[in-house]
This record gives C-alpha cells, sequence and structure tokens, in this order.
C-alpha cells in the first residue's frame, strides 16, 4: 500500500535536525525499500524547515507508524505526523 506521511515539527526541532541530520540521512538511504521519496517542507523559499513529506510503501498503516518511530527525527514531542493512503493518479513510473 502506497501511504504518505505528513510530518509538522515544533520551532525546536531546528536545532534536533542539526544535531541528528547525518543520522536521519543514514536511516533514509537504509530504508529506501519503503520510504520511495522524502523531504523537508518549508512555509517559503529558503524558509525554516517547519516539517516533512515522505511517499512510502508498506504493507501497512502499522508498519509505516512503525519506521516512522524508528527515525532520529522522530521524537514525539518535537514532531508530529499523520498517515494517508495515497493513490496515484497515473500508472507510469514518474522521477522527481
Amino acid at each position: 500500500m502506497r501511504v504518505v506521511a505528513i510530518f509538522t515539527d515544533t520551532p525546536e526541532m531546528l536545532e534536533h535536525r542539526k544535531q541528528h541530520g547525518q543520522a536521519h540521512f543514514d536511516f533514509l538511504r537504509a530504508n529506501q525499500s519503503e520510504i520511495l521519496v522524502g523531504g523537508g517542507l518549508r512555509d517559503e523559499d529558503g524558509g525554516a524547515y517547519v516539517g516533512g513529506l515522505w511517499v512510502m510503501e508498506v504493507e501497512s498503516l502499522a508498519r509505516a507508524k512503525a519506521i516512522i518511530e524508528q527515525d532520529p527525527y522522530y521524537v514525539p514531542e518535537l514532531r508530529s505526523f499523520e498517515l494517508k493512503v495515497w493513490g496515484k493518479a497515473f500508472d507510469e513510473d514518474v522521477i522527481i
């Protein structure tokens, strides 16, 4: 199942990002088979990060949640998330 994870960060998350960035990127690389696309969200070009978005291919919502909870960036006091099942509009593969 394809799932979108939408993350919302508190302002304090910026410092956590600085401290754990490499571990987070290593985690994403290690989980590329299930985290297909990921990246940070900003309110404006060049602004501070306010969240993130992942497109995942997982067996269940429970699996998506388990992956998120293993991410070095995930600290419940600093980052919340919601999961949505996502259906792709076109069958063709798209590379972004």
